[in-house]
């Protein structure tokens, strides 16, 4: 407890279960210290099946058998659970802890319901025994955010305290979480200037972002909605890129790829093969090819879109 102790100050009692430990309960932890910090607090984490000392806390999560959203009670073991989402996805305390404080913790409706989607649903459903997907590889491991967090706590021939290993997952999940809630706020105002430029361009095929440093997963993210683009063309001084839309999101499939010769090619090699004079890479899977200027890199993804 001691580790646990210096990293977190006293003041609202937040408990849950000793023992071992899991993303739930990890993620649970920071988004309830997350919440009080905005408002001014601070906790103090115990881990213990204690009665006494559940009954005492502030915030009581993933242990003591109660679901009481009023009195802060987030505990999903019950017999029959405490109930799904409309997709079938059973709460975990994660997502009871999350629809009660994700708002104010995330700093808006739009943003809680991404960081539900992205994060919050995933760790859900891992909880209850709940397969998302299946992978196209069986001999190989997914590697998810639930393995992440499990390198933390001790194997059988560790001697290590669990208090101090759930401590250091635990700033690790604070992390991610403020991550998460920074770049989806972000996102959105982003999204906005991205498609700013896509209501003002006359042929949709071929987006010119002309903002520096706009990366192409943020375009990726705010364009998948139109189904016009193939193209988006980015960048920033001597470094710019045109990228292949996405067939669907988070899919490695392009809508329309560069032409299969310039796979691979780099600097003279593409710059011969495209007649673009400053072309400086195209990558193998075809989604993206680079320029050291926006005239190049646009006349890159002119020519892919002739072939």
């Amino acid at each position: 407890m001691s580790f646990l102790k210096k990293i977190i100050k006293k003041n609202k009692k937040l408990v849950t279960h000793d023992g071992s430990f899991h993303s739930d309960d990890i993620f649970v932890a920071a988004t309830l210290l997350i919440y009080l910090e905005k408002n001014g607090e601070t906790g103090e984490i115990t881990r213990t099946r204690d009665e006494e000392i559940i009954k005492n806390g502030d915030y009581v999560f993933d242990v003591g058998g109660i679901y009481d959203e009023k009195n802060n009670r987030f505990d999903h073991h019950q017999t029959l659970g405490v109930g799904k989402r409309e997709n079938g996805i059973a709460y975990s305390s994660f997502g009871l802890v999350w629809r009660k404080f994700g708002i104010e913790v995330a700093g808006s409706r739009e943003t809680a319901d991404f960081i539900e989607k992205k994060l919050v649903m995933s760790v859900d459903a891992n909880d209850n025994g709940i397969d998302l997907f299946k992978s196209n590889f069986p001999d190989i491991s997914v590697y998810t955010i639930q393995d992440v967090f499990a390198t933390f706590s001790p194997t059988a021939l560790e001697d290590m305290e669990k208090d101090g290993q759930f401590a250091k997952a635990l700033v690790w999940a604070k992390e991610i979480l403020k991550r998460e809630i920074k770049k989806a706020n972000d996102q959105t105002e982003v999204t906005k200037i991205i498609r700013d430029f896509y209501k003002k361009t006359e042929d949709k095929r071929l987006i010119v972002v002309d903002k520096p440093k706009v990366s192409r997963f943020e375009i990726w993210d705010a364009l998948q909605d139109f189904t016009e683009p193939l193209f988006a063309v980015s960048g920033d001084k001597e470094d710019w890129y045109a990228v292949a839309m996405r067939k669907e999101k988070d899919s490695f499939g392009n809508r329309k790829d560069f032409p299969a010769l310039w796979a691979g090619l780099q600097k003279k090699e593409l710059q011969d093969a495209t007649g673009v004079k400053d072309a400086v890479f195209c990558h193998n899977n075809l989604f993206l090819s680079a320029a050291k200027s926006k005239e190049g890199a646009i006349k890159l993804a002119e020519l892919a879109l002739l072939k």
